[in-house]
C-alpha cells in the first residue's frame, strides 16, 4: 500500500473527512471557554483548548472503531471503515490513538495545575472508554455526552482555577442535548444494532424514541436557560436559545417517521443547535 493511501486511510480513521464529531465536540467546549472568561478568552488557552478538541475527537474516533472493528463489518454504514474492511491493523489503530492523545496531553501541559491535569486524565478516560459502554448501557449517550462536554469544566479550570456548579449545569445540559441528537443517529443503524446485540438509546427508548429525543432537547434548553440566568445574560442569548429551540422543532419533522435518511439529516443538523447557543452567547456579551 502506497503512503499516501495508507494515510488516507488514517485520516479516514480520525473522521477528518467527516468533521461532525469534531464540531459536536467543539461547541460546548467554546461554550464553556465563552463563559468562564466572561467573553474574554485567554487566546492561549483558546487555542490549545481548539487544537485539542480536533486532536481528541480524532483520537476517540479510531478507539471507537477499534472497539467495534468486529461489528462494523456488519453494519451496511460502517462496513467500509478502514479497520472494519481491515486496510488497518488494530494495532496500527492503538499506536494512532496513543499518539493523538499523546500530542493533546503536551499540548495542555503549559496550562496545568493539577486540578486542570487531573481534569485532563479523566477527558482521555471518557473518551477511550465510551466505546465498549454500548455493551452494557442502555443509555450509553449519556455517557458521550459526559465525555462531549467534559471540556467545560476543563474551561473553568484553565481560567478559574476552579470549577462553579454552573459548569456542572452546564455539562448536564450537553449531556441532555447529546442523548437527543446521538439518538437521532442510532435510530439509522436500530435494525443493524438488533442484530448484531449493540445496545443504543433508540433500542432503549423503543416506540418512545422521538418523544425522548424532544424532552432531552427541551431539557437540555431549560438547563442553558438556567445558566443564561446564572450568568446575567440578555436577551440576545434567550433569542439564541430560541433559535435553536426552532431547530429542534425541526428536527421533530424529520425524525417523526424514524426514516434513516431523515434521521441522520437532523444528527447532522445538530452542528446548528450548538452554533445557535453559542452565538447568543457571544452576541449577548458584545451587544452588553
Amino acid at each position: 500500500m502506497s503512503l499516501h493511501a495508507r494515510l488516507t486511510d488514517y485520516a479516514r480513521l480520525m473522521r477528518l473527512d467527516k468533521p461532525i464529531g469534531i464540531l459536536l465536540l467543539a461547541w460546548p467546549t467554546l461554550w464553556g471557554l465563552w463563559l468562564s472568561s466572561a467573553g474574554r478568552p485567554d487566546i492561549w488557552v483558546f487555542l490549545v483548548f481548539t487544537l485539542g478538541v480536533v486532536l481528541m475527537r480524532s483520537a476517540g474516533c479510531v478507539i471507537n472503531d477499534y472497539a467495534d472493528r468486529d461489528f462494523d463489518p456488519h453494519v451496511a454504514r460502517t462496513r467500509s471503515r478502514p479497520l472494519a474492511a481491515r486496510r488497518v491493523s488494530p494495532g496500527e489503530a492503538l499506536w494512532l490513538a496513543a499518539g493523538l492523545a499523546g500530542l493533546a496531553l503536551l499540548l495542555i501541559l503549559p496550562l496545568a495545575t493539577p486540578l486542570l491535569l487531573g481534569l485532563a486524565v479523566v477527558a482521555a478516560f471518557l473518551a477511550a472508554s465510551y466505546p465498549f459502554t454500548k455493551r452494557f448501557l442502555a443509555i450509553p449517550q449519556a455517557y458521550l455526552g459526559i465525555s462531549f462536554g467534559f471540556g467545560i469544566p476543563m474551561a473553568f479550570a484553565a481560567h478559574q482555577g476552579a470549577i462553579p456548579n454552573v459548569a456542572w449545569v452546564l455539562l448536564l445540559a450537553n449531556m441532555f442535548w447529546a442523548i437527543a441528537y446521538d439518538t437521532e443517529y442510532a435510530m439509522v443503524d436500530r435494525e443493524d444494532d438488533l442484530k448484531i446485540g449493540i445496545k443504543t438509546s433508540a433500542i432503549t427508548f423503543g416506540s418512545f424514541d422521538v418523544a425522548a429525543v424532544m424532552l432531552c432537547y427541551a431539557l437540555a434548553l431549560a438547563l442553558l436557560a438556567w445558566v443564561g440566568q446564572t450568568f446575567g445574560l440578555g436577551g440576545v442569548y434567550y433569542l439564541g436559545l430560541m433559535v435553536a429551540a426552532g431547530i429542534a422543532l425541526y428536527h421533530y419533522t424529520l425524525i417523526r417517521h424514524r426514516e434513516p435518511g431523515p434521521c441522520f439529516k437532523a444528527f447532522l443538523h445538530n452542528n446548528w443547535f450548538g452554533a445557535a447557543v453559542f452565538a447568543g452567547m457571544v452576541l449577548d456579551t458584545w451587544l452588553a
